[in-house]
């Protein structure tokens, strides 16, 4: 039953710079869209987040008219913890989608990925996460909290090295480098000195330090030899956290989609994804590569409809749809 009345099934992922979210019939045929600002509760706060997800899911339904839910499904960067999940539940207790299914986003990236039952996804956007799951139930989570849980990448570390570099660079104590020049030239300024002092008193947010990842890679290509390290050191960690996540779900000598996204990989860069595959061939030769140039709402939607008991053919409905939106890009 589709149209007037019938269910709906409700998707949403949530990212470090965005928030889709998509109203879907029971046959998979998208008939709402709504898109807003960041959904993570390390940014927003999470009565804040609660606030958003609500809004966007209200904007569905104001498109679709009154509906009950068949499913929904909520995926938001920034819940990384139980308590956090518990406590995202509870702030949007009372509502007609509370009983959602809630988890992280790098679980819509890893369904936008594959369907497979032993997988691992790595995601490399404004931060960096990483998931692995297993056939029998077991799964492998990081806290992803940053330096403090022992995590280095996506846009947000690597504009801060750029600046450390940078800094270094105009004051004799590191090599020089290229991005003595172009760090301050993202943000319309003229000297390394004045993103210092911007950053200190407030006037640019530590966060904007995302919007210096275009610069690395652009730098990198120019052969700068600081920036192609930061680009290696990248890579690295990337290819760390697939491995080490296989390790532990002991799939190493299994043939693994490895699914990677997030704005910092599908930027595409060429030394980026290859460095990354040939050191996940080194380490893991039964692994394989698989990019994810969709927007991970398409892995939420099809987690969604398969919440609701869609078939097969409801499934490849949405995912013709869907994998046509682009993922974001920061690069």
């Amino acid at each position: 039953m589709t149209g007037a009345g019938a269910p709906l099934v409700i998707a949403l992922d949530g990212g470090g710079s965005k928030t889709d979210a998509v109203a879907l019939e029971l046959d998979g045929t998208v008939v709402a869209e709504a898109r807003g600002e960041t959904s993570s509760p390390h940014v927003i706060g999470m009565r804040g987040s609660a606030d958003l997800v609500s809004g966007l899911i209200g904007r569905l339904l104001e498109e679709t008219g009154p509906r009950s839910i068949a499913a929904a499904n909520l995926y938001l960067s920034g819940l990384d913890l139980p308590s956090e999940i518990d406590e995202f539940r509870r702030e949007i207790a009372g509502t007609p989608w509370a009983a959602a299914t809630v988890d992280n986003d790098l679980f819509a990236l890893l369904r936008a990925g594959t369907g497979e039952p032993d997988a691992v996804a790595v995601v490399c956007g404004t931060g960096i996460n990483c998931v692995g799951v297993r056939s029998d139930g077991r799964a492998i989570r990081y806290p992803s909290l940053g330096t403090i849980s022992g995590d280095w990448g996506g846009g947000w570390h690597l504009g801060e090295r750029a600046l450390w570099y940078a800094a270094r660079a105009v004051d004799g104590r590191g090599a020089p480098t290229v991005l003595a020049e172009a760090v301050p030239a993202a943000f319309g300024l003229d000297t390394v000195q004045e993103v210092i002092e911007a950053i200190h008193f407030g006037r640019l947010a530590s966060n904007d330090l995302a919007r210096l990842s275009p610069t690395v890679f652009a730098c990198s290509r120019e052969r700068d030899a600081i920036a192609a390290g930061l680009v290696d050191e990248q890579a690295e960690e990337i290819v760390t956290m697939a491995v080490t996540t296989l390790r532990r779900l002991e799939l190493l000598a299994k043939a693994v989609p490895v699914v990677l996204g997030g704005g910092v990989i599908g930027g595409r860069d060429e030394r980026l994804l290859g460095t990354i595959e040939r050191l996940l061939a080194e380490r893991a030769p039964a692994a394989r590569m698989e990019l994810v140039t969709a927007a991970p709402i398409l892995g939420a939607a099809l987690l969604a409809l398969e919440s609701a008991g869609a078939g097969v053919e409801a499934v490849e409905n949405a995912r013709s749809t869907l994998e046509e939106r682009p993922a974001a890009v920061v690069q």
